[in-house]
Formats: C-alpha cells, sequence, structure tokens
C-alpha cells in the first residue's frame, strides 16, 4: 500500500506496481502457467503415440493379409533391415552423405538467395523481370532439372548441388520478399533519417524486420533442398557419387524388397522431422518470443 507520509516513495511504488502489471500482460498466460517439462511434454508425447497408432495400424493390415508380403511387410521385418544397415554400418554412409550434400546445398542456397530476395524486394525493375521466374522455379519439379544436369555436368557432385540450389534458392528468395512486403514503411525511413545507407538499412533493419517471413523461407527451402537431393540422388546412380538415401531407395526397388523402400523412407522422413525439431523449431521459438508471439508456442 502505498506511504501517504512520503509521496516520492508512494509514486515509485506505483510506478513498480503498474510495470510489474505491464510485464505481467505481455507474458501469455500459457506460458505463465505450464512448466518447460510440461512444454517438452506436450510437444513429445502426441507424435510418439500417433507413430505408436500408424504402427499398429500397419501391424493390423499386415496380419489380415489383404495384401502379399512383398507388397506389405511386417513391421518386424522392417525394423530387421533398419538393425542389419545399422550393424554393417551402412546406414552412416546412407546418412551422412545425404545430409551433409543437403546442408552445404541449402548454405549455398542462402548465401545465393539473401541478397537475391533484397534485390527483388527493394528494385522494382529487379522484381518485374526477375520475380516472375522465381516464383515459376519454385512451382517446378526439382526431378525435371535432373536429366539436365546429367547432360551439363555428368554423374557427379556439380549435378547434385545444381538441382539442390534450383530447388532452395526460390524458396529462400520468395521467403524473404515476403517478409520485406510485410514491413511497416515507417521503419525503412526511420532508418533515412538517421542516416542509414542501403547496406547499412538492409543488415540493421530489413532484415531483422523480416525475420519471420525469411525464417519461414528459409524452413520451406530446406524442405526444397532435401525433396531436390532425393530426386537428384534416385536418377544420378554412380559409384563416384557415393551412396545416399536416394541412392539405397533406388536399390532397394531394383531388388523389389518393400522392406528396404520403407526403411529408406523412413530414414528420409527421419532426417526431415530431426532438422525440424533440433534446428528450425528452437530459431522459430526464439524469433516469435522475442517479438511476443508465444501464444502459438
Amino acid at each position: 500500500m502505498p506511504r501517504l507520509d512520503r509521496p516520492e516513495l508512494a509514486a515509485e511504488e506505483a510506478d513498480e506496481a503498474v510495470g510489474a502489471g505491464l510485464d505481467s500482460l505481455d507474458t501469455p498466460a500459457g506460458e505463465r502457467r505450464e512448466s518447460r517439462g510440461k512444454r517438452f511434454l506436450r510437444g513429445f508425447v502426441p507424435p510418439v503415440v500417433f507413430l505408436i497408432l500408424l504402427i499398429a495400424l500397419w501391424q493390423a493390415l499386415w496380419a489380415a493379409a489383404f495384401w502379399p508380403e512383398s507388397m506389405l511387410p511386417a513391421p518386424l521385418a522392417v525394423w530387421d533391415e533398419l538393425v542389419g544397415i545399422t550393424t554393417d554400418g551402412e546406414i552412416v554412409e546412407f546418412v551422412w552423405t545425404s545430409v551433409h550434400r543437403a546442408a552445404l546445398g541449402f548454405l549455398i542456397g542462402v548465401l545465393i538467395g539473401t541478397p537475391l530476395g533484397l534485390l527483388v524486394a527493394k528494385v522494382r525493375l529487379v522484381r518485374s523481370a526477375v520475380g516472375p521466374f522465381l516464383t515459376g522455379l519454385q512451382s517446378l519439379p526439382s526431378v525435371a532439372w535432373v536429366p539436365a544436369a546429367i547432360l551439363w555436368f555428368g554423374l557427379n557432385d556439380a549435378s547434385i548441388y545444381f538441382v539442390v540450389l534450383l530447388g532452395s534458392v526460390p524458396s529462400i528468395a520468395n521467403g524473404l520478399v515476403a517478409g520485406i512486403d510485410q514491413i511497416p514503411p515507417i521503419l525503412p525511413r526511420v532508418g533515412q533519417v538517421m542516416g542509414a545507407g542501403r547496406l547499412s538499412s538492409a543488415r540493421h533493419i530489413l532484415l531483422p524486420a523480416a525475420l519471420p517471413g525469411f525464417l519461414a523461407g528459409l524452413k520451406q527451402g530446406w524442405a526444397f533442398s532435401w525433396r531436390s537431393l532425393m530426386a537428384a540422388e534416385l536418377i544420378a546412380l554412380s559409384p563416384a557419387l557415393g551412396k545416399g538415401l536416394g541412392a539405397y531407395l533406388n536399390e532397394g526397388s531394383s531388388f523389389n524388397s518393400m522392406e528396404a523402400v520403407i526403411s529408406a523412407i523412413f530414414l528420409i522422413l527421419l532426417v526431415g522431422v530431426g532438422i525440424e525439431l533440433i534446428v528450425f523449431r528452437p530459431l522459430e521459438r526464439s524469433v516469435l518470443r522475442a517479438r511476443g508471439l508465444t501464444a502459438s508456442l
């Protein structure tokens, strides 16, 4: 209760009370009530339960024998296949070959797509000339580029990275363009008034303000990188290229091994989900939390 005999202290206490109330309003209700452990369980348990139900349904369909074993193997048979390639050490080769290619291609795509997105967003002539092609490239299936890449570069890593870049760069650039288009016009004007040049404005104003949209473009760019890589590895087969997940999937199909096909699909899905949970989900949480947009977390 404010002290009436000392007006200065009463005013300070009132200001502190108002500040605490505002801080309480800024904190989302769900975040105040829910501990970190509960948030982890809320994010971890539902996917695990869904996976268990999916495997149970799979086991039930296999037991019902609607399809022959060659078309729908038992979950245990697929598990044995995964254990076999893990014991032999092949799984490390498959995953490493594909993941390091996708990661390197994605990073190169970020280095190309970020300045390209800035140019398209801020230079009207570039947007008119390049913007429609970026949208068209984003909708073009990456597998269409694989035959051309093989003819241009041969069966080597250059053709693989070419396909990955054409899959990732348009999504990254378009994500940044969408993020910049949503920036309030007052922010760039404030930067100009304070003497910020083009590079300083892009670094300190445009990119931070466009970060939520840019992050969405990065996530989509990674997804397209991964999909493009799988398409390239499925078609471009050579001992010089090593054996990634796409080649493993192709091998299972060639030998009519449904266990290997499903194992490859599972590993491809596992890598995609793992990158989302380990890399992009924490980044998204930190960006949204910094902006007070934690209601959806």
